[in-house]
């Protein structure tokens, strides 16, 4: 079958890979139906993370059931199924206190698995699926084909903007500030919005992004950085700063710019992946009450609560797939991403 694969710094290709096959009793053969590229995979792409040997890429993914273990009984041939960007079994006691990315027994599209062999990469034809029963999520019945971009953000984005905002404390009324105007900062938008936000800040610069933004419900956009950015997020709260900030890029700018947007007693919730030397000044947030909750985010956990949303067109999270491609241009989707020209593009096998 064909399966994208990581050669090198921007060095992404479609592959010739062995088929997947059943090989533990809990584990299931998923044919894709759709799958995307993360801004996460960039740091591979531009180098930042090294590929020191080629390997399968790709996280995040919906499709169909094709085969199921002997112990599967959670889904079934037939399913259309959404896998999270991990697998985990749903049952250990990290995945129960509601930490699946932290499962005892999961592992990562891509990686090696809990038996040392390296799993699958999503960006491919069919993927095999450890931990079936814990891992998948089935739909009541066969989506409609436009609900398939919103279906697939369950698998990351939408879920870790979820995380951010939750992490952060969002609650009705709460004054909202979003770093980052990615997939990712603009499903926090949503999230947000969704969970009550009086105001939404989206720091965008883009229109694109400062567009959909404002479809999702930010209430105001500011586009500087740095200082100048902080002195306006003040200005445009009285004075003090937010309720919660969301940060959702990580890097050192991006948290410097979170930390100091909150204000004294505020929240930041954090999601982005830690690139670029993020730092946590222990005595500013001392001296002002600031807190900081966040990490990798459980979006197994939250699956079943954000799914009949979507089913039900409540939140549209898809919007933020701008560009669809087929899986043989697996290289312009990544090109497309890495310069800023998609906001998040999505493959079809």
């Amino acid at each position: 079958m064909r399966a994208t694969v990581i050669h090198g710094e921007r060095d992404v290709r479609i592959d010739e890979v062995p088929d997947p096959v059943l090989s533990t009793g809990g584990d299931a053969i998923v044919r894709v139906v759709a799958a995307c590229v993360c801004g996460s995979d960039l740091w591979g792409y531009r180098g930042i993370t090294p590929t020191p040997e080629p390997r399968r890429i790709g996280h995040e993914f919906v499709g169909v059931v094709e085969e199921v273990g002997p112990d599967v009984t959670a889904v079934k041939p037939g399913d259309f199924v959404i896998a999270p960007f991990y697998d985990c079994d749903f049952s250990c006691v990290n995945c129960r206190n509601g930490v699946s990315t932290s499962c005892l027994h999961g592992g990562w599209w891509g990686g090696v698995d809990e038996f040392g062999a390296l799993a699958d990469g999503a960006q491919g034809e069919r993927v095999r699926v450890p931990h079936a029963n814990g891992t998948l999520v089935a739909t009541p019945s066969m989506p409609d084909a436009a609900l398939i971009p919103s279906l697939l953000t369950l698998s990351d984005v939408m879920g870790t903007g979820h995380h951010a905002a939750v992490s952060a404390g969002v609650t009705r009324g709460s004054t909202v500030v979003v770093v980052g105007d990615g997939a990712v900062g603009l499903c926090a938008v949503l999230a947000s919005k969704r969970l009550g936000a009086a105001r939404v800040i989206a720091m965008s610069r883009n229109p694109k992004r400062q567009a959909v933004a404002r479809e999702f419900g930010a209430t105001d956009i500011v586009e500087e950085r740095g200082d100048e950015g902080v002195a306006r997020i003040q200005e445009m709260t009285g004075g003090i700063g937010a309720d919660c900030v969301l940060e959702c890029v990580g890097t050192k700018e991006s948290m410097d710019q979170a930390i100091r947007s909150a204000r004294p007693g505020g929240m930041v919730g954090y999601v982005g992946a830690p690139n670029g030397g993020p730092e946590l000044p222990v005595r500013p947030l001392f001296n002002r009450n600031v807190g900081v909750n966040g990490g990798v985010a459980p979006v197994r956990n939250y699956i079943e609560e954000l799914l009949p949303e979507v089913l039900a067109g409540v939140i549209e999270p898809g919007r933020v797939f701008d560009l669809e491609l087929p899986l043989a241009d697996v290289a312009e989707a990544y090109a497309a991403m890495d310069e800023r020209r998609a906001i998040k593009v999505l493959l079809r096998p």
